[in-house]
């Protein structure tokens, strides 16, 4: 028989983190639980940080933050989670509109990226995201 899935379940976290990184009306402090104070997250090189980075929490947060005012809209497509202890594997695509001009984008430019992602779920919260992130040609 199926175990049911809690609030707390590594699943249910990484799912949670997805929607509230994709809702533009989310807040830094929706974010900030979902996230342990020594979370890392590795993105590995893509056409929007062709060297990658590595984040701290704070980090993570100031992207939230210059996310939201890049774009206009802008939502996580979660095709898949698939759950091991407290490993979870995603594979979503997001799809992005910018809201104004900024640097090499336009106004109404829309972007999409293929995302697999790597996470690590303790205590309900995410300590570590690698992220794989494959960007389609931009208009």
């Amino acid at each position: 028989m199926a175990t049911p899935q809690t609030a707390t379940d590594p699943g249910t976290v990484a799912r949670r983190y997805y929607a509230v990184v994709s809702d533009l009306s989310s807040t830094e402090d929706d974010l900030r639980v979902l996230l342990s104070p020594t979370v890392k997250v590795v993105e590995h090189p893509n056409a929007l940080t062709p060297r990658g980075a590595t984040r701290d929490r704070e980090a993570t947060l100031a992207g939230f933050r210059a996310g939201k005012a890049l774009l206009s809209h802008q939502v996580f497509e979660v095709h898949e989670v698939l759950a091991s202890g407290s490993r979870v594997t995603v594979r979503a695509t997001w799809r992005g509109v910018i809201a104004s001009d900024a640097g090499p984008f336009r106004a109404g430019q829309h972007l999409t990226a293929h995302v697999a992602a790597l996470l690590t779920v303790q205590d309900a919260q995410v300590s570590e995201h690698e992220t794989f992130d494959c960007y389609e040609p931009f208009d």
